[in-house]
This record gives C-alpha cells, sequence and structure tokens, in this order.
C-alpha cells in the first residue's frame, strides 16, 4: 500500500546535453597513435566513421515532487549542463523543466515544470532515521518506470564516499540502480528521508 500511494509522487529525468568533440581519438583516451588508426578501430567496431563536432548525450535519473506547483527535488549530477530536461510524470505526462535552484556541494537540485494540483512527498526527519529501520526507493532505473526495491538502513552519518562536498549519508541496502539517482528512500511512515 505504501508503494502504491508514493509512486504518484516519483517522476523521471530526462536530461540532452551537447558536447564537443575533438579530432580524433583523443576524447576517446585513445590507446592509439594517430588519428587513422583510431577512425581504423572505430569503423571496425561501431561500423561507420567516427562522430565529429557537437555530440547529444543523454541521461536518466528520478525525482520526486515537493509541492503542488510542480517543483521537483533530484540530484545535482542529474541536471548539471543539461540543455534540456524533460520530466515524465507517473501518468505518463511529459513536461519540459527548467533549474530552479542547485547546489554541486550537496549534489541537489529543484528543478520546476508548469502543472497543477499535483500530489505532494512529505519530507521527513533523516536524523531520526535509525540503523534496522524498514525503507523503499523508488526510481526508474534503466529507463524503466517507478521500480520500488525494500530494505533497512545499513548506518547513519556516512562520509568520505566521494558523492558530494558535504556528506552525512543513509547507507541502506534496498537496490538504488543507475537511473535511481534523485529518486526518494521512504520510511514506513510515507515519509522522504
Amino acid at each position: 500500500i505504501l508503494a502504491k500511494k508514493m509512486k504518484p509522487l516519483v517522476v523521471n529525468i530526462s536530461t540532452t546535453q551537447v558536447s564537443e568533440a575533438r579530432d580524433g581519438g583523443q576524447e576517446f583516451g585513445s590507446p592509439f597513435g594517430d588519428d587513422e588508426q583510431f577512425n581504423d578501430f572505430w569503423k571496425r567496431f561501431f561500423g561507420g566513421p567516427q562522430p565529429r563536432g557537437p555530440q547529444r548525450q543523454r541521461s536518466l535519473g528520478s525525482g520526486f515532487i515537493i509541492d503542488s506547483d510542480g517543483s521537483i527535488l533530484t540530484n545535482n549530477h542529474v541536471v548539471e549542463n543539461a540543455s534540456k530536461i524533460v520530466v515524465k510524470l507517473s501518468d505518463d505526462q511529459e513536461y519540459e523543466a527548467k533549474v530552479i535552484g542547485r547546489d554541486a556541494k550537496t549534489d541537489i537540485a529543484v528543478i520546476k515544470i508548469k502543472a497543477d494540483n499535483l500530489p505532494v512527498a512529505q519530507l521527513g526527519d533523516s536524523e531520526k532515521a535509525e540503523v534496522g529501520d524498514w525503507v523503499i526507493a523508488i526510481g526508474a532505473p534503466f529507463n524503466l518506470e517507478a521500480t520500488v526495491t525494500a530494505g533497512i538502513i545499513s548506518a547513519t552519518g556516512r562520509s568520505n564516499v566521494g558523492i558530494a562536498e558535504y556528506e552525512q549519508f543513509l547507507q541502506t541496502d534496498a537496490a538504488i540502480n543507475p537511473g535511481n539517482s534523485g529518486g526518494p528512500l521512504i520510511n514506513m511512515r510515507g515519509q522522504v528521508i
């Protein structure tokens, strides 16, 4: 019942970034000595010439609604350097989003879509979480729609993990897969911690 209640609060976030490709294999850290050898390698394994010029990169992540006006909390690394952000709600509606604020040091970002009357996640107090508490994680791993994993709080106050400059993380054994970034960790009271 808790997962069913929380799923509509979780969104899928896809971003597009444009990066400049350089000549030869230098951008890819080529072990080959020159452009011709790298191009031969590229053709053999990828069936065509090496891409040149601006390249579009796509990434996926998750987030959750924190205000009925369309404000969404996610991780900064999900939306950092994005030229376009698209949010997909649980009912498959899609909206373009803009970044309202972000903090690289804590890896937090707030984005906003133009929507009204959205369901809102209730925020809890992560300092009250204790080792052994049951939690669920909801996200969009591998470009799948909201998936739920369950586990416990394995540790509190984790630091020195190299994710952000300011760290005091909850550690969980609930599976957190690629694409879950920005998704909520939820206690058994239905609060995002």
